[in-house]
């Protein structure tokens, strides 16, 4: 077994924006197309209870991954010294016409 790498910080907040929850998503190398199924899982339980899931610390091979499968996330940008707290960038979901309802 390798040495465990951060891959990224999970922030859960709610439909006010307040923090509820996080977690370090980590493992041993690379992640996988198996760590951003556990992302989508809490995105998805988050969504569901109205709130939403933020990253930040997001490591170069976990932001590619990301990239890769299409998953569009919230990522806190880290603040410089002069500058005031994280910025939340949202991102939507795309609409097509052939999705399911959700």
């Amino acid at each position: 077994m390798g040495r465990r790498q951060c891959w990224c910080r999970v922030t859960v907040r709610g439909p006010d924006g307040a923090v509820l929850g996080g977690f370090t998503l980590e493992g041993p190398g690379d992640p996988d197309l198996a760590a951003v199924d556990d992302l989508a899982r809490v995105a998805l339980q988050a969504a569901r209870l109205g709130g939403r899931i933020t990253l930040r610390e997001v490591s170069p091979a976990m932001r590619a991954m990301l990239d890769l499968a299409g998953f569009g996330v919230e990522m806190e940008r880290q603040a410089e010294p002069a500058e005031e707290s994280p910025v939340v960038v949202e991102r939507e979901e795309e609409a097509h016409p052939d999705d399911p309802a959700g």
